[in-house]
């Protein structure tokens, strides 16, 4: 937090990579690499939407943490005993402090862990989702999609930034901020960027080209989690996105596209932000809305052309062990 009372995101993350080369420090190999992550959280949503889309389930395994946390971070509640059944732990931070004793930031998700060793490899979510996408095409799925086609980077990359900046960052600016000035200046920003999304959206099914790529991916993760906690708990309430035409229709055709609904579940999101954010909600109550079947309407995108998945194919259903996305509908 700045002395203006801004919100300022600790972004030095721990950048090892898993690069396809037998002379990495950390070599892509099916089976090594354990991804943690929540689905409370939309940087790790993010995480688990690529590796379903482009189906390395069976190469990259996934530790699911519970919703809530303590200081001492993300914990494995969610399995029996406690414990992840893979890695022997109960939080994600005890393999931060088995490579680094001291670690002195903050111990987040998504990151990767060396089951051989215990060790954490990275927590760098951003490249992360890049190079399941680069590094992993050994072990894509037969018709995954190109979420980061060659000719199209520089903009995935520009627009992606442009995202990051305002939306998916710019919801916790607002939500954070400590003076009515921080707030206001946040909260313009954010809506602004919604409202050049809007335009954009309102001629074109996709961010860049006519299938999704990495940049749809940054952008749902808050989109989803927009209306139901965003726009009440960290007061971005100018409109919802069910009241952006472009949007809500942009969101809810990507909802329904396999691989990005089915990783959602809005009752662990609710939970983690009104329960663990005792600065904003000391009363740690968790609403009960809003009523969320909207997503599941007919969005009418197809009109606009693209196809979501190139000359690939959807993904197939979850893994049962997986299948924790669903749609609430309030009551």
């Amino acid at each position: 937090m700045s002395n203006k009372g801004e919100f300022k995101r600790d972004t030095q993350y721990i950048t090892d990579r898993i690069l396809d080369s037998p002379d990495a420090e950390w070599p892509v190999e099916a089976g090594r690499y354990r991804l943690a992550a929540a689905a409370a959280c939309p940087w790790a949503n993010r995480t688990t939407i690529v590796r379903r889309l482009l189906g390395l389930e069976s190469a990259i395994s996934l530790a699911f943490a519970g919703p809530t946390h303590d200081a001492r971070s993300w914990q494995f509640d969610l399995d029996p005993g406690g414990v992840d059944p893979v890695l022997g732990i109960e939080r994600i931070q005890d393999a931060y402090l088995k490579r680094f004793p001291d670690y002195p930031k903050g111990i987040t998700v998504p990151a990767i862990v060396d089951v051989p060793s215990g060790l954490l490899v990275t927590n760098d979510f951003a490249q992360m989702t890049i190079d399941f996408s680069t590094q992993w095409t050994a072990h894509h799925r037969d018709g995954a999609p190109e979420l980061y086609p060659d000719h199209l980077r520089d903009e995935i990359d520009s627009v992606s930034e442009l995202i990051y900046q305002d939306v998916n960052n710019g919801v916790y600016r607002t939500g954070f901020s400590s003076s009515q000035a921080a707030y206001e200046d946040a909260y313009r920003t954010l809506f602004a960027r919604l409202d050049w999304l809007e335009e954009r959206l309102s001629t074109q099914r996709f961010l860049v080209g006519d299938t999704i790529t990495e940049a749809d991916v940054r952008l749902f993760t808050t989109l989803v989690r927009f209306d139901a906690v965003y726009h009440n708990h960290f007061k971005c309430n100018r409109n919802k996105i069910s009241e952006m035409p472009a949007l809500w229709g942009y969101l809810r055709d990507l909802f329904q596209t396999p691989g990005f609904g089915d990783t959602v579940n809005f009752e662990q999101a609710k939970d983690h932000y009104y329960i663990v954010h005792t600065s904003i909600n000391p009363t740690m109550v968790v609403p009960t809305g809003p009523d969320l079947r909207g997503l599941a309407t007919p969005h009418g995108r197809q009109q606009l052309g693209g196809r979501p998945f190139g000359d690939g194919t959807p993904p197939g259903p979850p893994l049962p062990s997986e299948s924790f996305g669903y749609l609430t509908d309030g009551s």
